[in-house]
């Protein structure tokens, strides 16, 4: 149980890593923390409103997942009580 437990944590933690990343990739409605670092400028992924979805729909998946290892950690916690 230890080993899974240390697995879901390293997950975890890659994935945060990703979604701060993912998040960041989105293209900026005004006034947010990408327009501060250049947001304006559009780079390949957000040149297109599909490239657009098909990253929401990535980070939305990885926030999904994201959730799940939360809730198995806790189930892991609660079971080890």
């Amino acid at each position: 149980m230890a080993i899974l437990e240390s697995i879901l944590w390293v997950l975890l933690v890659l994935l945060s890593i990703v979604i701060i990343g993912l998040v960041l990739m989105h293209r900026g409605r005004g006034g947010g923390i990408t327009d501060m670092f250049g947001g304006g400028i559009a780079s390949g992924i957000q040149s297109s409103s599909v490239g657009e979805r098909n990253l929401s729909r990535i980070t939305w998946g990885a926030g999904a997942v994201w959730l799940l290892v939360i809730v198995l950690l806790g189930l892991i916690q609660r079971i080890a009580l």
